[in-house]
């Protein structure tokens, strides 16, 4: 999967565009990507990131940075053996583009709006 572009609301993954959250796996994104409680991201609203069993998890905060990421998220992420980075969309973007080189098995959790 590469993505080409990004901007606040849209992301084109592969030639496909999204107007939605999106989680992405080496062969497929999940798109319309909800959370539980909207602008905190809890474990429970990374099932499909935890089925996948990756190596590393991008989260993408969005293209302002609103997304948060209590700790306690993070820690179960790790505590799976996940290694979490967390960065505005923009720069989880190019993170998950760059990583996709050296690294077979990553996701990327972008939210895109605010």
């Amino acid at each position: 999967m590469h993505i080409t572009d990004y901007s606040f609301g849209k992301i084109t993954i592969d030639g496909t565009t999204y107007q939605s959250d999106v989680i992405i796996s080496s062969n497929n994104v999940k798109e319309n990507w909800w959370r539980e409680a909207g602008h905190s991201l809890t474990s429970t609203d990374l099932s499909d990131v935890i089925a996948a069993s990756p190596e590393v998890v991008i989260i993408g905060t969005g293209y302002y940075g609103r997304l948060r990421v209590p700790t306690a998220t993070r820690d179960y992420l790790q505590q799976k053996g996940i290694r979490v980075e967390i960065a505005e969309t923009k720069e989880a973007v190019q993170r998950f583009n760059q990583l996709q080189q050296d690294c077979a098995n990553i996701v990327a959790a972008l939210h895109l709006t605010c």
